[in-house]
């Protein structure tokens, strides 16, 4: 227990041999329940695991998927688990399976949940210069690059280092969203704070301190992982638009947004017409180059002000 509430920490494991069992050894003790996923481990861990439930008893929940579906996939049966538990007024946690997590840490993002200050808390990595030196640069910046479409797409501007997969939730918020959509993979941090965002959830940024060469083995490719979420955070935008502000509640930000999104791409179409006008015969008119910066600045004026509306109406949620 924990300022007298029950703490599940759901714990993410795919071939986690080497430091799962570190992971449960530190586990504090004012955590009641651990809820670990096997992600269709092929090394080790099954068996690791098995030890450790038989030595933790009911403290220890194991459950094994029979094909590896996503570090999103696993959260969300952690998840599902500790809903299934039947733990209400409970504070759901989530640690990964490879120690980069420090358990001292996880007091600082309960309080918040316990205070009733959030209904959700994510570690920040990058909150000192410490982070910098610690975390490869290739990831910090691709990071950097996901955090700022991430702020976009969720509208939680007030967050930053949108893959920290350190996370805590009231079990009264997880039972409100929608798990069964979320995307199983490295997108789900990102997925789900535009889920959060669209029932109106508190969501707060907690320091955390970054953990890196404990023997870890990262799965992340990023020149795969960057464009992949780039396309699902575009896709969440539009969607989060839609469910927010034109079904559950019309807001005039739609207009703008589809103004200036009708306004700006058609700028665009013209200027290559204009380019390509100009490449294969000859000088062109003034007027023209100058009407199309027009639709170009019309449009993205319109874009940045539909932005700012949505910061606006967001402010409420940190």
């Amino acid at each position: 227990m924990f300022e007298g509430r029950r703490v599940i920490v759901v714990v993410p494991a795919h071939n986690e041999e080497k430091l799962i069992g570190h992971v449960l050894d530190t586990m504090p003790a004012f955590v009641d329940r651990i809820v670990v996923v096997d992600d269709a481990s092929r090394d080790r861990t099954p068996e690791i695991l098995a030890e450790a439930a038989a030595r933790m008893g009911e403290r220890l929940q194991v459950i094994r998927h029979k094909g590896n579906g996503g570090v999103g996939a696993a959260i969300i049966s952690g998840y599902r688990a500790a809903l299934d538990g039947g733990a209400p007024g409970a504070l759901v946690a989530v640690m990964a399976g490879d120690a980069q997590m420090d358990p001292a840490d996880l007091p600082r993002l309960l309080m918040p949940l316990v205070q009733d200050k959030a209904d959700y808390t994510k570690g920040n990595r990058l909150f000192t210069g410490e982070a910098w030196k610690i975390i490869p640069r290739y990831r910090y910046l691709g990071n950097a690059v996901l955090s700022l479409l991430t702020k976009v797409a969720s509208g939680y501007w007030h967050v930053a280092d949108s893959q920290s997969g350190y996370t805590a939730v009231t079990a009264e918020a997880l039972a409100v969203l929608q798990l069964h959509r979320l995307y199983p993979r490295y997108g789900f941090p990102n997925h789900l704070l535009v889920e959060l965002n669209n029932y109106d959830f508190r969501v707060r940024d907690v320091p955390i301190r970054p953990v890196y060469n404990v023997g870890e083995v990262s799965g992340i490719r990023l020149h795969r992982v960057i464009p992949t979420l780039s396309w699902l955070l575009v896709k969440c935008y539009f969607w989060r638009m839609k469910e927010k502000y034109i079904i559950r509640d019309f807001h005039p930000l739609v207009f703008f947004l589809t103004l200036g999104l009708l306004v700006t791409g058609t700028g665009f179409l013209l200027g290559l017409y204009i380019v390509y006008l100009r490449i294969f015969h000859g000088a062109l008119s003034p007027n023209t180059v100058i009407f199309d910066a027009f639709l170009l600045i019309s449009g993205m004026q319109m874009l940045f002000f539909a932005m700012w509306m949505d910061m606006e109406h967001n402010k409420g949620l940190r």
